[in-house]
């Protein structure tokens, strides 16, 4: 028997993450500050309030800003002028000497400079016409201020802002200059926070901004984020499924998540195998219990009754909880709401109660007495009309063994599993099990598989693990063992190299019974692919496997291994594919095949899309979602957002497929699957989309899951979208080092149709840059070759842009243009417009190399009514510099005039384009493969040549030359 496999997101050779950074949301708060006249940023203690403005005040920093802060704290509150003196510290004396004389003797009071300060009291106010006096003033110092850089005015923690400041700042705000911009954060009220001890604050913080404000709440962290503020903090690498539930537990809140984590990591320092179960408590520390015990103590005697009955269901509504018992339910619940305890009811009885804090509901179960909490699940289980809720509340009532609860447990599990939570199927068979009595044959171990399998399908791959470990250790019938060493193959995802040794164990087991090979040579198939990288090896096991799994009627399998077997052929260029995957579309189906990522439905969009069906691809892959969200595992949900996104990018829907990728990404964390296909499709949609540094930054992250998994089948895909980001920058010796590492892999690996992995074309164009063009010219014929063969008219039609770069590259004009023009046409009756783009910004260049100044601005128009179209911002900005560069009017112009680009070095021009598209130095500096140093001197200079003081003045530049 072999040893228990252990597998970690985090080991040796794996890098830990970067820090955290909210890039997207401090995105949202600069873009509200440079459209609006203040931005009131508010969440609860410990979200992260403070990161996110030091994040956004560097950055404007960065870009030129003058930033004036003042941070009030509790004991200032009472202290008159405290804030205003705290604001103008940095302020010198020598702009209030601009002031008239009665306005700085009079500010000069008030902030404690000069010798009238002294002798006042500086608890004494101005007033009267002073006080007016003093509101003029500062506004003149900030109108002075402003007319030197732009200024922004940061109130951190408003509810704690002396009232004479806030007047102050409330009367610059109404009369505010229009290049004022206002950051004030205010804490939410819960009930017993800061906003509490200060309900006027929201109304008193929206006066200091000037206006329109945009109001903006911190979202809670990621599970994704959540596991890097881990990393960042030196804590210690908690598998996936328990970061999820330190997520979840915590509300995505950055202080939380790190509290419960170090509770964790001291209960179960110098202890091995003591990591809680998935149905273990967490431990709460004393902080974080603390608080919500005495919210629970200064309720009424019934509203905690009330309280503790919820907090035991797991679905409590008004009308459950009076049903158990609970008459005044209803107003024992608003009170918990006027408590911060619970949120807002919807005002019907049948809507779900939902606390505010995670936690609460766990502090509850641990600290009320036993016998209640017997009571408060006795009275849920005669009031609960649910299967499943009600089983839940009966295995909490049995102490031991017994049959009648077993069965209605599975019977439950079978409920949850029709309904689409394989999770709460998993727990109640892994109940079931737990309560099946001794001697009942192996009732006890088919409920254990059947959890597991059902930990597959939900994502929690620790716990589908060691329930199949457990079988192991107790099951002797070859049936339930290779059944058990399927699920720890499963469980594996695309890191399936490091379970080597699983197979001949399984094969053993399996004595050659044709029913129990058909699934072993079904994951074998996989294995050779993704480990072995031989689509041929691969493809022979696939077939043993559907014809052993029709010897030994197992349906499900035989629909499996087709589907493989039609894939391996597509991707080979067999022509048996389209007769294969009818097959495995043929009567009888299976459920579990028909939504399964692996089964026939899914592989149907890729045949659509070799073929150019975008329209089709995307129709089967919307419907397949649907029917996942409703019941599939958190894999296949996965993989069809990630099928989707590409199809999207394909058909030019850049937001929608950044959108999908990111939801894809976001499943992968919080279930613990391997992340390389998630990232990979992020990069994708960020190249498209986004960003060039987040795109790189994204690929980078894919290769190196890839890496670590040693998942040759997505390896190269990580590699194809990093080396597309290298030469759409410019970068073409890196990316055609990255380009030919793909064509090697694929190659390797079998690919015989080029419209299965699309990187012939960016191979091609990346070797021109680099100069060689003998080698693209190489890559061109065969991948044509190929194409012709097959019928790939959507291929053929980016390597004729290919050609044209090619074509070009050897000075030959009049070819590339011909061949240019071919791949726009081509392109477009085929339906790829950012492809069309491509072709119509490389003949954009082309023309302008050949003197044609008129039709060179022609193609640019095209390339740039393309990509505005379809939304890619990245693209928009660098067809714009390079139309740009097409004008040669020898007249002087002014910079504002529209000829921005003509005054600045190509650094520069790149630099600005970017910096219109909204990027950050660091993205700059990333999509550039500079330094950020680089760009920081490429902007200001920048600046100087175009009179611009800020960002927002470049923009505008740009945009009203466009």
């Amino acid at each position: 028997m072999i040893e228990p496999v252990t597998l970690s997101t985090t080991g040796p050779g794996r890098s830990r993450p970067a820090a955290v950074e909210r890039d997207a949301f401090c995105d949202t708060v600069r873009s509200g500050l440079d459209r609006c006249g203040g931005v009131l940023l508010r969440g609860p203690v410990g979200i992260g309030r403070t990161s996110v403005v030091a994040q956004v005040v560097a950055e404007l920093v960065d870009r030129g800003h003058r930033v004036l802060r003042c941070s009030p704290s509790p004991a200032e509150r009472e202290s008159p002028y405290l804030g205003l003196i705290d604001l103008l510290s940095g302020v010198g004396d020598d702009v209030l000497a601009a002031l008239a004389p009665h306005e700085r003797a009079v500010a000069e009071a008030a902030l404690l400079r000069g010798p009238r300060a002294r002798a006042a009291d500086p608890l004494a106010p101005p007033a009267g016409r002073d006080a007016l006096v003093l509101r003029i003033a500062v506004g003149k110092v900030l109108s002075l201020l402003g007319a030197q850089t732009p200024v922004l005015v940061l109130v951190d923690d408003a509810q704690w802002l002396d009232r004479p400041t806030a007047e102050i700042l409330a009367h610059v705000a109404r009369r505010a200059d229009p290049g004022l911009r206002t950051l004030v954060t205010l804490p939410t009220g819960d009930g017993h926070g800061p906003a509490a001890e200060c309900p006027e604050a929201p109304a008193v913080a929206l006066e200091l901004c000037p206006g329109p404000v945009r109001r903006l709440r911190v979202p809670p962290m990621t599970a994704h984020e959540t596991a890097e503020l881990f990393a960042r903090h030196d804590h210690p690498d908690w598998p996936p499924p328990l970061v999820a539930r330190l997520h979840q537990a915590s509300g995505g809140n950055p202080r939380t998540a790190l509290e419960l984590s170090a509770a964790l990591d001291e209960r179960v320092r110098g202890q091995e195998h003591a990591l809680p179960d998935s149905t273990d408590p967490l431990p709460v520390p004393d902080s974080l219990r603390r608080p919500i015990l005495d919210r629970i103590a200064a309720l009424p005697s019934g509203a905690r009754r009330t309280l503790v009955v919820a907090g035991a269901a797991a679905r409590p509504t008004v009308e459950l909880l009076r049903r158990a018992g609970r008459r005044d339910a209803a107003a024992d619940l608003d009170t918990c709401v006027r408590h911060g305890i619970l949120d807002a009811l919807s005002g019907t009885d049948h809507g779900t109660v939902r606390f505010l804090d995670p936690l609460t509901p766990m502090v509850l179960r641990a600290e009320t007495p036993y016998a209640r909490l017997v009571a408060a699940h006795r009275a849920l289980a005669d009031a609960s009309d649910d299967p499943v809720e009600r089983a839940h509340h009966l295995a909490h009532l049995t102490a031991g063994p017994d049959p009648v609860v077993a069965a209605r447990l599975a019977a439950a599990a079978s409920t949850a599993r029709r309904r689409g939570v394989p999770g709460i199927a998993a727990r109640l068979g892994r109940l079931a099990a737990e309560y099946t009595p001794p001697g009942q044959g192996h009732a006890d171990i088919a409920h254990r598989l059947t959890a597991a399998e059902d930990g597959i399908d939900a994502g929690d791959l620790d716990f589908a693990r060691q329930l199949a470990h457990e079988v192991l250790r107790d099951a002797r019938r070859p049936s339930e063992r290779v059944r058990a060493w399927n699920v720890i193959i499963d469980s594996c995802g695309q890191a399936i190299a490091e379970i080597a040794d699983v197979f001949p164990e399984a094969v053993r087991d399996a004595a050659g019974d044709p029913a129990l090979l058909a699934p072993l040579h079904y994951r074998m198939s996989w294995r050779e692919w993704v480990v072995g990288g031989s689509a041929a090896r691969a493809h022979d096991h696939a077939v043993r496997a559907a014809r052993l799994a029709a010897r030994g009627g197992d349906r499900r399998t035989e629909l499996m291994a087709l589907t493989q077997q039609a894939s391996l052929e597509l991707f080979l260029g067999l022509p048996a594919a389209r007769a294969t995957l009818a097959e495995a579309l043929a009567a009888p189906h299976d459920p579990y095949a028909t939504v399964h990522h692996n089964g026939p439905l899914y592989l149907k969009h890729r045949f659509h899309l070799v073929h150019d069906e975008l329209d089709e691809a995307r129709a089967e892959l919307r419907t397949l979602a649907y029917r996942l969200r409703q019941r599939g595992s958190a894999d296949s949900l996965s993989q069809c957002l990630i099928g989707l996104a590409q199809v999207e990018i394909h058909r030019g829907r850049c937001l929608p497929a950044l959108t999908v990728a990111r939801q894809s990404l976001r499943i992968t964390e919080e279930s613990g699957l391997s992340q390389g296909p998630a990232w990979y499709t992020v990069s994708l949609a960020e190249t498209a989309y986004g960003s060039l540094g987040q795109a790189l930054t994204a690929a980078r992250t894919a290769r190196r899951h890839s890496e670590d998994d040693d998942d040759r089948l997505f390896l190269p895909r990580a590699l194809h979208a990093e080396g597309r980001v290298g030469l759409f920058g410019g970068q073409y010796e890196r990316a055609a080092e990255l380009l030919r590492r793909t064509a090697e892999l694929e190659t390797a690996q079998g690919q015989r149709d080029p419209a299965a992995r699309r990187w012939h074309a960016d191979l091609a164009e990346a070797l021109a840059g680099c100069g060689e063009t003998d080698e693209a010219e190489d890559v061109i014929v065969r991948a044509r070759r190929q194409g012709e063969r097959l019928g790939r008219p959507g291929v053929l039609a980016t390597i004729d842009r290919a050609a044209g770069v090619v074509s070009a590259a050897r000075g030959e004009l009049a070819r590339s243009v011909r061949e240019l023009e071919r791949s726009a046409v081509r392109l477009r009756a085929t339906g790829y417009p950012l492809e069309e783009a491509r072709a119509q910004l490389s003949l954009g260049r082309v023309r302008r190399l050949a003197g044609d100044e008129t039709a060179a601005r022609a193609a640019f128009a095209s390339a740039l009514r393309l990509f505005g179209t379809a939304g890619a911002r990245a693209w928009v900005s660098l067809t714009c510099a390079e139309r740009d560069l097409a004008r040669h009017d020898p007249a002087p112009r002014t910079p504002g005039d529209g000829s921005w680009a003509e005054h600045l070095t190509s650094t520069e021009r790149s630099v600005v384009a970017r910096v219109a598209e909204g990027a950050t130095n660091r993205e700059i500096a990333a999509g550039l493969v500079l330094s950020v140093k680089t760009v920081e001197a490429a902007l200001t200079r920048a600046y100087r040549k175009l009179g611009a003081k800020s960002r927002v003045e470049i923009t505008r530049m740009v945009l009203s030359a466009g």
